[in-house]
């Protein structure tokens, strides 16, 4: 089995984050061919002004796609989320996530959705904001899946988050609700910390697992740390995944070389 790798990408962002190349999507694009991916996700706000056009015809040139739209900016500079108690502050929730949507539709790609699917308030009551969340949800499907644009609901860590920080979790979530067009959006270095057995949730989840992020336990580039990726991949094969695996990792000192590093890394196992 072959996997298609992708890498994160934003137009800026600091060493402290995930983020592997900087730059314009068109850089990033070249960039990326250049270091033997075959895809960018890249992390943006839903109101970038992007050449549609000048950006299709790199992904051509380049034979290199995008991978995903990360929409965690909507909530990390613009505040926010799908279940705040703010009706205002949901409505722009999800009006920015109706831009996502757009976007990738453009560009014949998938969203992710991380932190803007919001966190439920200390002392409140759970079971109304999942609610809350559910029905935003039902809705943003809907019109992802009239343009044929999947949602990945990613799973994140307990320290950062309060809703879905287990792979469980979110898929008894997924089906109970009935959201046919959400997926499950697996991250190992999240899955270090929260999962008893990470072979075991990728097992669960295999039916809607749509993405999977991979750094190791340190949120280096896979391979400098503890984490078992042969057998995280080969597990990737037993289910037949056939979606994107993407690095997210910090970037060290050199960009460039730990992208490197990564890819020649997760070719060399499997």
């Amino acid at each position: 089995m072959t996997f298609k790798y992708a890498l994160s990408s934003a137009e800026e962002a600091p060493l402290s984050a995930p983020i592997l190349l900087t730059g314009s999507i068109k850089e990033n694009l070249i960039a990326a061919g250049k270091l033997g991916y075959n895809a960018i996700e890249i992390h943006t706000r839903p109101d970038e002004k992007i050449d549609f056009g000048a950006v299709k015809d790199t992904m051509a040139e380049q034979n290199v796609q995008i991978s995903a739209v990360i929409t965690g900016r909507l909530n990390t500079e613009g505040l926010c989320s799908l279940i705040d108690d703010r009706p205002y502050v949901m409505h722009a929730a999800m009006l920015g996530m109706y831009q996502y949507i757009d976007m990738a539709e453009k560009l014949n790609t998938d969203i992710v959705l991380g932190w803007t699917k919001g966190n439920v308030p200390v002392g409140k009551n759970r079971d109304k904001y999942l609610k809350r969340l559910a029905s935003n949800l039902d809705t943003l499907s809907s019109y992802a899946g009239e343009r044929n644009v999947k949602i990945h609901a990613e799973v994140i860590n307990r320290y950062e988050v309060n809703i879905f920080t287990t792979g469980k979790e979110t898929m008894d979530f997924i089906q109970q609700w009935y959201l046919d067009n959400v997926y499950v959006h697996l991250d190992t270095f999240h899955m270090n910390i929260e999962e008893t057995d990470m072979l075991e949730t990728i097992h669960y989840c295999k039916d809607r697992l749509g993405y999977f992020h991979v750094a190791d336990n340190t949120r280096s580039y896979p391979g400098t740390g503890q984490l078992p990726f042969p057998e995280i991949m080969q597990t990737l094969q037993e289910v037949n995944y056939n979606g994107y695996v993407s690095v997210e990792c910090l970037p060290g000192n050199n960009r460039y070389e730990t992208a490197h590093a990564a890819i020649e890394y997760l070719k060399s196992i499997v």
